[in-house]
């Protein structure tokens, strides 16, 4: 339809420039047409706009070649598009709509359950965490790490859903997010409500099970995982709420073991998951930077511009020099630091190498955290084997 349409446009543009200009036909518009918009682009709308300032022709023409030239009119260019961000893919779909009942769908969308990603940033700080407190030359409590794995995976739905609920008015506004299940009305906020109660009283089941310590530990957690989606109307640093929110479970891995906290290990640990989060989310927010402006919410994406690549590679380096200090402390095996510098070239790949104009690269580079979370795990598990 694009091609049509610049063809329609084109050969009238050509029929005025042709007579006006004296040029014949040909110079302007080749027989041969490989692709529209580069050829109409570049010789049509080069002609047309000398020709308009010339005679005077009324903007709104102009405006409408420029316009039409820009519409993609072949396979390729919505490719692009596609994979770029820009438009969405057809046809695409997740597990949960190809098996879960249509009756779920909703709720499964809402708690992101085809986006594991949210589980494993909020389970690695647990792993982490877990595998510190074991005694040296031990493997981690198993079933701590079962329950923690669960319980990661139901706190990050009801943070979605918390998030969704508070959001449905900002959520309508932009793109990425317009399609979620209570922004589009695929569900009332009533029915929201009610699935998170569902997910809280799962949650508490697992909760139930740690001890005095860590059940207080944990549900004080709840005050963060309630307020932070309302961060980002107040304060350009919502990424570092988020970061205390995210890696509360490093604190709450340890006690789960220990009974306590040991302030010289956790603090320098659940510091590194912040910093962590700082350098992953900013990232990520970049993927909004443009409905975030129009909206009027605030991220540290708006907040560091141009300056972004600085910002996060000091907070990668605070968040490998944090886990270097947590592995001294914890007086943790030489195979640590091998692992820890793994991970650190992997932090520097991410930080060098996205392209935080492309919403699908900041996609790719924020999802590849989860192969950060697990070298560092690697290496705090081996170190307490070997230490």
């Amino acid at each position: 339809m694009a091609s049509f349409l610049l063809r329609r446009a084109s050969c009238s543009a050509t029929r005025i420039l042709s007579s006006s200009l004296a040029l014949p036909t040909a110079t302007i518009i080749p027989k041969s047409n490989p692709s529209p918009n580069f050829i109409y682009h570049h010789y049509l709308l080069h002609h047309f706009t000398q020709f308009s300032r010339q005679n005077k022709i009324p903007s709104p023409y102009l405006g409408f070649i420029k316009e039409i030239s820009n519409i993609p009119s072949t396979k390729e260019e919505k490719e692009h598009k596609r994979n770029n961000g820009e438009l969405p893919k057809r046809g695409e779909k997740s597990w949960i709509d190809v098996y879960l009942p249509r009756q779920v769908r909703p709720y499964a969308h809402l708690a992101r359950l085809d986006k594991p990603i949210g589980t494993w940033l909020l389970a690695w700080p647990c792993m982490w965490s877990i595998s510190l407190a074991a005694e040296p030359g031990s493997v981690p409590n198993f079933k701590m790490m079962a329950l923690f794995g669960c319980g990661a995976l139901l706190l990050r739905g009801a943070g979605c859903t918390i998030n969704d609920l508070l959001d449905r008015d900002i959520d309508t506004k932009v793109e990425r997010t317009k399609l979620r299940p209570v922004a589009s009305g695929l569900l009332t906020p009533f029915q929201g409500l009610c699935f998170l109660g569902f997910q809280l009283f799962l949650g508490l089941g697992i909760l139930l099970q740690l001890n005095n310590y860590s059940r207080i530990l944990g549900a004080s957690s709840l005050l963060l995982v309630f307020s932070y989606p309302l961060m980002k109307r107040f304060t350009f640093w919502p990424q570092a709420y988020l970061g205390l929110t995210f890696n509360w479970g490093a604190l709450l891995g340890w006690s789960a073991v220990k009974g306590s906290l040991d302030p010289a290990i956790v603090i320098p640990l659940y510091a590194s998951g912040v910093f962590w989060t700082l350098v992953y989310d900013t990232i990520y927010a970049h993927q909004d930077k443009e409905d975030d402006l129009k909206v009027g919410v605030k991220s540290t994406a708006l907040r560091f511009g141009d300056s972004t690549k600085e910002w996060i590679t000091g907070f990668g380096t605070a968040c490998i020099s944090s886990l270097a200090l947590c592995g001294f402390d914890a007086d943790i095996g030489w195979s640590f630091y091998a692992f820890l510098a793994a991970a650190s070239g992997q932090l520097a790949w991410q930080i060098w190498t996205v392209d935080l104009s492309c919403r699908a690269d900041c996609n790719r580079k924020f999802v590849s955290n989860k192969w950060f979370g697990a070298v560092v795990f690697s290496g705090i598990l081996f170190g307490r084997l070997w230490s």
